[in-house]
């Protein structure tokens, strides 16, 4: 299955029918998955991780499955989902020796990262190198890694991983700081001490735009009375269907992470091992 066809599996359901979409897809094809099942105040889910290799150094690639009541979630955040899943269906080239990525499917994002919260304090963060957390990845074509306060050897891999596919900074992508007005399932474990940025596509024509539309919030919620840039124009909002959604733009966020995955076993800022090769299909035993 496509990214697209992984992420029609969510899109328009309700939180609970996603949450079993994933499980469904996972244990219908033989992954073995952990179930972290967490109930509080605020709300109750499951999260779902699944290994890929053995090492002791962790890669943690994160999508939440839910979505907010009246929005069929397409884009925030059933693509995420799909590239996922997608990496895990494509078994390529090995690991880099050492490492250990774990896909992580978060319930509860919406109600102020729960189910992140609730993971990181349940199961802690020990090994972690790294986490991103894959949002709004299906509309655009320049990847946004953000809430980058400050430099890390993980963000130092990420942008070695990036530059080696080609992309130049601040055009084919961007490293930003703290978003004031939105987040995701990362800032659970950066409140833990471990890097972890958010990874978004947007639209490069609309980067102006979107730079005074999250980073100026009291003169964008003017502004944007009427229309707010790609991808936000979708965001939050019963337009957000998987008719909007861009293969290429999934596809681009694949092939991201499959360049972060072999960045990981390179030093520090120094990109993957000579000779390494950089795919988009991470290594699985399953398919």
């Amino acid at each position: 299955m496509t990214p697209l066809e992984c992420a029609r599996l969510l899109a328009g359901r309700s939180n609970a029918e996603r949450e079993a979409a994933v499980r469904g897809w996972l244990e219908a094809r033989g992954v073995p998955v952990t179930r972290h099942r967490f109930a509080l105040p605020e709300g109750a889910g499951e999260n779902l991780a699944v290994e890929l290799g053995a090492g002791e150094r962790v890669l943690v690639l994160c999508a939440h499955h839910d979505a907010v009541p009246g929005s069929p979630g397409a884009n925030d955040n059933a693509a995420a989902v799909g590239v996922l899943l997608d990496l895990l269906a494509r078994p390529g080239a090995a690991l880099p020796p050492g490492l250990r990525v774990r896909l992580l499917f978060t319930a509860c994002e919406e109600l102020d990262y729960l189910g992140a919260r609730a993971y990181v304090r349940d199961v802690g963060v020990a090994g972690l190198e790294g986490v991103l957390s894959l949002e709004l990845c299906g509309i655009g074509d320049s990847l946004v890694v953000w809430d980058a306060v400050e430099e890390s050897p993980f963000l130092a891999r990420v942008r070695a991983a990036l530059e080696g596919l080609g992309l130049r900074a601040d055009a084919g992508y961007h490293v930003v700081g703290r978003i004031p007005r939105f987040g995701s399932d990362h800032r659970a474990f950066a409140a833990a001490g471990v890097p972890a940025y958010g990874l978004t596509l947007v639209p490069a024509a609309s980067a102006g735009a979107l730079r005074r539309f999250v980073f100026q919030p009291r003169r964008a919620a003017l502004r944007f009375l009427l229309r707010r840039p790609a991808p936000f124009h979708t965001y939050h909002t019963p337009r957000d269907r998987v008719e909007t959604l861009e293969p290429a733009a999934l596809a681009a966020t694949g092939r991201a992470l499959g360049a972060i995955i072999a960045a990981m076993g390179g030093r520090p800022g120094g990109g993957p091992p000579r000779g390494a090769a950089v795919s988009h299909r991470p290594p699985s035993g399953v398919s």
